[in-house]
């Protein structure tokens, strides 16, 4: 195997959505090598996967942002601390001695002084359509990463699920026509998401099924409602029936995983192997919530902890992260501590010569490199 194949780091990260990216900043602050791990050919996990354009309200400090511009700033914000990614690449076997070692699908081996499990659900497979499914690729999808691409477009999409009715919404303004097909009567989706689909012109077919699918690419939709078919214009039908979790490999590290879907830990984060901890939807512990803002608390208590079990002379306490900031960046030594615009801040209106500028605000851009 070539020195290429093999990675040595302090702390492995095992998921590569928002609160793995947030525990390599973390990690980094603290002084740790890092590398981050993910099945998935990029960072973000189901955010990119799912719903990049897709507007998020729950993180602290953003009224709303969007989904690629949550997982461009998480990047950048780990960047000056040059994490491993090792993406496309699946952690499959573990083996326990002085270090970790962690066999990826492709036969690189990590060696880890700790590992931190970030894997959201796992490993996801969309649930196919039961009609239709076999068009996948021509004119059938189960993500809509771009909704542009979509322009002009006949959409049908099927579920009832926050997915759908998110894609929906989303896609209404841009697509010549939506239909939202369900099997039941009743939506698992937000009840505020319904209720404002159906103020829209999304045409809502409920306690129905996808009859047939025709054209190659397709170009029709058959829906059966109470035995009545209805054909529909369609160019892209995207299946939004969930998805089948599995934790694969995970499962044979003898870890306390709970009906085979949630790692079992404690206050620290550490589960029940010492030196694997784990943080966000795939760890479980009395009172879990499981969101995005969640995550990163957690996922911070994790690499803090794990510090300290590298290291028991260490403060499982960072410090003022101030202390920590790159050159040059807000609150680095030698530049301001406070923002513009603030309380006992000089009064620079943003934009303005030697002012930063506000993303969205005239004459600048939303646009985050990533």
């Amino acid at each position: 195997m070539s020195p290429a194949e093999q990675t040595s780091v302090d702390v492995l990260i095992v998921g590569a959505g928002p609160v793995g990216l947030f525990g390599a900043y973390y990690a980094g602050v603290r002084g740790l090598s890092t590398a981050v791990m993910d099945s998935l050919p990029e960072p973000g996990g189901q955010i990119t996967a799912m719903y990049p354009e897709k507007a998020i309200f729950d993180v602290a400090g953003f009224p709303a942002i969007r989904g690629r511009e949550l997982v461009a700033n998480l990047v950048a914000q780990a960047a000056p601390f040059s994490p491993v990614y090792l993406l496309g690449e699946q952690a499959v076997g573990l083996e326990r001695g002085e270090d970790f070692v962690i066999t990826t699908s492709s036969g690189r081996r990590v060696r880890a002084r700790a590992i931190i499990i970030t894997g959201g659900i796992g490993t996801f497979t969309p649930r196919p359509l039961p009609t239709g499914e076999e068009m996948l690729g021509r004119g059938v999808v189960h993500f809509v990463p771009d909704p542009q691409e979509y322009q002009g477009l006949d959409v049908v999409i099927v579920g009832g699920g926050d997915s759908a009715v998110d894609w929906a919404l989303l896609l209404e303004p841009i697509a010549k026509s939506v239909a939202l097909v369900h099997r039941r009567a009743a939506f698992r989706a937000h009840p505020h998401s319904v209720e404002v689909m159906r103020e829209t012109s999304v045409q809502i077919f409920t306690d129905a099924q996808v009859a047939a699918v025709l054209g190659d690419p397709v170009s029709e939709v058959q829906v059966s409602v109470d035995g009545k078919v209805t054909s529909l214009p369609c160019n892209r039908l995207v299946a939004a029936l969930g998805f089948i979790a599995n934790l694969g490999p995970l499962l044979e590290w003898g870890l306390d995983i709970q009906q085979k879907r949630h790692i079992v830990v404690d206050t620290t984060m550490a589960s029940s192997v010492p030196g694997v901890y784990a943080s966000g939807d795939i760890c479980e512990y009395p009172g879990k919530v499981r969101l995005i803002a969640t995550g990163f608390g957690e996922v911070a208590t994790a690499v803090n902890n794990a510090v300290k079990y590298l290291d028991p002379a260490a403060s499982v306490f960072p410090g003022h992260l101030s202390d920590y900031a790159p050159p040059g960046a807000l609150g680095a030594p030698g530049t301001p501590t406070t923002v513009a615009g603030s309380p006992g801040a000089p009064a620079a209106v943003a934009g303005s010569p030697g002012a930063p500028a506000v993303a969205g605000s005239a004459g600048t851009s939303t646009a985050v490199p990533g």
